[in-house]
């Protein structure tokens, strides 16, 4: 094998191209931006099918926001000191107050009528 003859060049410029032409095609394949001969890159344009696939993430984080901002109302209303109002109204009912001029209601007697 001649390493100074002009074969030995070709076949180093071919395997070059080569390298370079799976490089790109590998990269295209992945979503990546492609080189040019001079090292530089070009983007990827979009397809439909990525905008469609953006459309429907966006879609997707609007809705799980909305569930999160829905979950935040259902804690506080759990966690809330409201949520036991109607247990601490009962025990009230109970307990006389100091100033208490009203007439007691007798909620759980019922009125019998002739």
């Amino acid at each position: 094998m001649d390493w100074g003859g002009p074969e030995f060049v070709l076949g180093i410029i071919a395997v070059s191209y080569g390298a370079w032409i799976i490089n790109n095609w590998i990269r295209a394949k992945h979503g990546y931006a492609l080189e040019d001969e001079w090292g530089g890159t070009t983007e990827r344009s979009d397809t439909e099918e990525a905008k469609r696939l953006k459309a429907e993430n966006a879609e997707l984080n609007s809705k799980l926001d909305q569930m999160q901002d829905r979950m935040i109302v259902l804690e506080k209303i759990v966690t809330d000191r409201g949520y036991s109002l109607s247990g601490e109204i009962e025990a009230l009912r109970d307990v006389p107050s100091k100033n208490d001029t009203g007439t007691p209601l007798n909620l759980n007697m019922k009125e019998k009528h002739p």
